[in-house]
């Protein structure tokens, strides 16, 4: 009995959560989180952010812990969608996020990037209204060139606020591409920005070994939530995928603008 209550302190030690119960709370979170990361394309930080920072005192935990538990999602998707996956497409998106993941960050160093936030959010509510006001057939035949701008903005949001996702959601949304090649190219962008992020954030010291295995005690939730999302996207018709992007963008929007009045 004895040998066990060691191992079990020794366990929240070598770990960031403080009691079980919270291991337990953070699981469920990304297990959700997870559910409509792989569901729709997005969406993992709009679930987990907000909460993990609210069960973890130090927000570089939450954001660590989210970013290496986001790898077996991406995989996941990008392997199933991988012939649905325009990959010149995402090699041009890519070029404008390599370069503005770091204009972004080197802005949020020389000024208060508030009024950025809140205008991304009023964006982001009136296109999720227009989502779903407007018939779901509508398009935007983007020319060519339209893809590096995209991930230039992706990228500067990444470096601000290290959420890119908005740019290519409605980039994506807007063309029209059906929900497997949406759900793929969103996952092969996050997954490329995640491989370079990883060794970035190695190299700086905020990858740990209790980070690291925080995230192993986190993945069984982990692979439950990202096995339910695809269960559940399978069954889900275009119409009804459009109409949940629709609502996770209001949602992500209304987030964005709480943020930016705080």
């Amino acid at each position: 009995m004895a040998g066990a209550q060691y191992t079990a302190r020794r366990m929240v030690v070598e770990t960031v959560f403080a009691s079980p119960w919270q291991l337990l709370a953070v699981a469920a979170v990304l297990l959700v989180a997870e559910a409509v990361y792989v569901m729709l394309g997005f969406g993992a930080g709009l679930v987990a952010v907000g909460a993990l920072a609210l069960l973890l005192p130090d927000v570089r935990d939450a954001v660590v812990v989210l970013l290496l538990v986001n790898l077996p999602a991406e995989l996941l998707v990008v392997v199933t969608a991988w012939r649905q996956i325009a990959w010149r497409g995402v090699a041009a998106v890519m070029a404008g996020v390599a370069a503005g993941i770091p204009l972004g960050a080197w802005w949020l160093g020389l000024a208060e990037p508030r009024w950025l936030l809140a205008l991304l959010g009023v964006v982001l509510l009136a296109v999720g209204v227009a989502f779903l006001a407007v018939p779901g057939d509508r398009r935007v035949g983007w020319p060519g060139w339209a893809a590096p701008p995209i991930g230039l903005a992706s990228g500067l949001l990444t470096g601000l606020f290290g959420t890119g996702g908005p740019p290519l959601v409605l980039y994506y949304r807007l063309a029209g591409v059906p929900k497997a090649t949406f759900r793929g190219n969103l996952m092969a962008i996050f997954l490329l920005m995640t491989l370079v992020r990883v060794p970035s954030y190695a190299a700086v010291g905020l990858i740990t070994a209790e980070r690291l295995w925080s995230g192993l005690a986190v993945l069984p939730a982990v692979l439950a939530g990202a096995w339910l999302g695809h269960r559940v996207q399978l069954g889900l018709a275009e119409d009804a995928f459009r109409r949940l992007v629709a609502v996770a963008l209001l949602a992500l929007g209304a987030l964005l603008l709480g943020g930016a009045g705080r």
